[in-house]
């Protein structure tokens, strides 16, 4: 069943109740209402990036959903014209992101991209992109240094570590009221520089730090410095397949204080692999809750019989931002300076990029793991 969403938000009036299609040479004259002859363009696709199999998988597949979701309404009313998705699954892995990047690139029917999703990947990937002029805009990827390298297709929906590091530090000080925080990283591109942000804010009062490996399953040797340390709060900068299997094994060594993640953990695989070991972790995310949105949760119910997940309206904003240009006639060459001066209302937030192209409206959230069900607590200010 395909559910059409239909905002009462200039955003989706514009990007959705266009009539044009993309027109040959990036011409902006409406293609359906074009008198001067250019042909349409009407088998032109944007690609979605990341991680859709392997241990990261959910949160590619919640993105993918909401670029789905933005593509139906596309084609609603553009039922002549339609564009299509294009999906590069790099299993979040950082080693395949160059041979995926160079195949969307090669594809010239691709005008561009949602993602990459992670910032591991987004490294290796965005030179490329950069080089051959093909927008690049991430639903998901928070590394700061993403932002610094002087690449001019990259974009971001949503803040950067440095907002949310700064923002768990400040919930870890103010909220939970910890004296003796643990800070722990998995040394990704992600992970590393979230904990170091997170572990300079707190300063003198991180009674202890350790870095642990992407697919490790034994923490043992962490969780003996953490209990050692009398810490009454560990942060943990990384993902979901780690961060499961790391509460667990502090659970059950006696650690009373509260986890604390961010939101490479806020998928629905940590709360089935951590089980009641998940109970009262806090989760960070410059992500929306569901119902900050609610026209557009009420949609994503309908076509996916479930509450938007992480990223899930980021990823339609980001999809919508490349739509509305291919609805004004918009090709790979012309998207760029399209989206550099693109200033809607999306979904989760107003779309406008600085000149790094970083979100202009930034907020991240915190969500608590409650009764076997991530929920909403809060803008933290």
């Amino acid at each position: 069943m395909r559910s059409t969403l239909k905002l009462a938000v200039p955003f989706a009036v514009a990007a959705l109740a266009l009539g044009a299609c993309g027109t040959k040479g990036g011409d902006t004259t409406p293609a359906a209402g074009a008198s001067g002859g250019a042909a349409k363009v009407c088998d032109q696709k944007i690609g979605m990036f990341g991680a859709l199999t392997g241990p990261n998988a959910n949160l590619g597949i919640y993105i993918q959903n909401g670029v789905n979701l933005a593509l139906d309404d596309y084609n609603a009313k553009h039922a002549d014209c339609k564009v299509t998705l294009e999906n590069y699954d790099s299993q979040g892995d950082p080693t395949q992101a160059p041979a995926l990047a160079k195949k969307a690139i090669d594809d010239k029917k691709v005008v561009g991209l949602v993602g990459p999703a992670f910032s591991g990947e987004s490294k290796a990937a965005d030179p490329l992109f950069n080089e051959a002029g093909m927008v690049a805009i991430t639903p998901s990827a928070t590394a700061t240094t993403l932002s610094t390298n002087g690449w001019k297709t990259f974009f971001r929906v949503l803040g950067n570590d440095a907002t949310q590091g700064p923002a768990a530090a400040k919930y870890i000080k103010d909220t939970l009221k910890s004296t003796k925080p643990f800070v722990i990283d998995d040394a990704t591109e992600y992970g590393k520089g979230l904990a170091d942000t997170v572990r300079q804010d707190l300063g003198a009062s991180v009674v202890g730090t350790d870095t642990i490996q992407t697919k490790q399953t034994d923490f043992s040797a962490t969780v003996t410095k953490v209990t050692a340390s009398g810490a009454d709060a560990v942060f943990f900068g990384g993902y979901s397949p780690e961060a499961a299997p790391m509460i667990k094994q502090l659970r059950d060594a006696g650690f009373k204080g509260t986890y604390v993640v961010a939101d490479g953990v806020k998928d629905a695989s940590y709360l089935k692999n951590a089980g009641s070991a998940a109970e009262g972790t806090i989760i960070t995310c410059p992500c929306v809750p569901p119902d900050v949105a609610p026209e557009f949760q009420t949609a994503y119910k309908a076509k996916f019989k479930e509450d938007p997940n992480t990223y899930s309206g980021e990823g339609y904003d980001a999809a919508t931002i490349l739509l509305d240009g291919i609805g004004e006639g918009k090709d790979r060459k012309s998207m760029l300076d399209y989206v550099k001066s693109f200033d809607k209302k999306g979904v989760t937030k107003q779309l406008k990029f600085d000149d790094k192209g970083e979100s202009s409206e930034i907020k991240v959230f915190a969500y608590k793991v409650e009764n076997g069900k991530i929920v909403s607590i809060g803008e933290i200010k």
